[in-house]
């Protein structure tokens, strides 16, 4: 099993089971450009993504932006949902 242990790890991670930067930005509705930004800037996927990204890959919105969607007490750490 693969485990995210950081949200730049996560995003990369969604984007390989995307297919490529480009199958991952028309999944999410923005441009290539923008997604190649959030990777070398190390920019967090931004929220309105989130859970479509979860649902589309499988990686968890917990890896993918735990400031927003911390784990539970006693949640595994860097599991995909």
């Amino acid at each position: 099993m693969d485990v995210a242990t950081t949200p730049s790890e996560a995003l990369q991670q969604a984007i390989n089971i995307a297919g490529s930067q480009s199958a991952f930005a028309r999944l999410v509705g923005v441009t290539q450009p923008s997604v190649w930004t959030w990777i070398r800037r190390s920019k967090p996927l931004p929220a309105e993504h989130v859970l479509k990204v979860e649902a589309a890959t499988g990686v968890s919105r917990h890896d993918l932006r735990p400031d927003l969607y911390p784990r539970e007490p006693g949640q595994l750490e860097g599991l995909r949902a």
